[in-house]
């Protein structure tokens, strides 16, 4: 999906799906993906942007030369500052600004299109039914998510090769805060693999944080990006 003037008409769905699309690509390169986002994003460049696509994935490059680009465009240098930073502090900020960016993507669209005042307020309830990229990479997203362990009780919190809620008949009703992800903050449904974080003591989607059944059958105790990250260090340290 573009800004092209002569692509069909999108729905309310079309563009939450976008939304969704880039706003996991952007999660993997503040989370999961750090290091090497990163490594990206050497201050020695020229003014380089974090661009989530539709596609899941993300990109660092420099802005578009287009006059007016088709698209709002992300924040410019965000790797100027980079090591002027703490990791955690630099990696909330780019988070920061990239909730700015997904947002006004979204609403470009809607504009686009011709959404109306419904349409708008429907993009943007279901828009703000997932944790911003800032709670994600600070970990706020995990007060939005129960306790995991409670709701697991009887297969055990430190069994991490499962079909989640297998064994107690979740049905749609039971998709709520209980039942989400804590990077994406979705329900995928009870056949989905999840893994458990034995320090926070949140669900994941295996895909969300890379980890597949086979590789988790040889970790013994599991520690999620947001975990992993919070002892930040400064960048700059020599």
């Amino acid at each position: 999906m573009d800004g092209d003037a002569n692509c069909k008409p999108l729905s309310v769905e079309d563009v939450f799906t976008d939304f969704k699309g880039r706003r996991a690509g952007l999660i993997k390169a503040l989370t999961t993906d750090a290091e090497e986002f990163y490594q990206h994003c050497d201050p020695e460049k020229e003014n380089l942007c974090l661009y989530g696509l539709p596609n899941e994935q993300w990109e660092v490059k420099l802005p578009v030369e287009e006059v007016p680009p088709e698209l709002p465009e992300p924040t410019l240098g965000i790797n100027f500052v980079r090591d002027q930073m703490q990791e955690k502090d630099w990696l909330t900020l780019v988070a920061l600004r990239s909730d700015f960016w997904l947002t006004a993507v979204a609403f470009f669209f809607g504009t686009r299109f011709g959404f109306d005042k419904a349409d708008r307020n429907h993009l943007f309830d279901k828009i703000n039914e997932l944790p911003t990229l800032v709670d994600v990479v600070t970990g706020a997203a995990k007060e939005q998510v129960k306790d995991k362990s409670k709701t697991k009780s009887k297969v055990g919190k430190n069994s991490k090769v499962q079909a989640k809620y297998e064994d107690e008949g979740l049905d749609e009703e039971e998709e709520n805060d209980e039942n989400l992800c804590g990077t994406c903050g979705e329900f995928n449904g009870a056949d989905e693999f999840w893994i458990f974080c034995d320090v926070c003591e949140r669900w994941f989607h295996g895909k969300c944080v890379n980890i597949t059944p086979a590789r988790a059958e040889h970790i013994k105790k599991y520690k999620c990006p947001t975990c992993s990250n919070k002892r930040a260090r400064p960048w700059n340290a020599q």
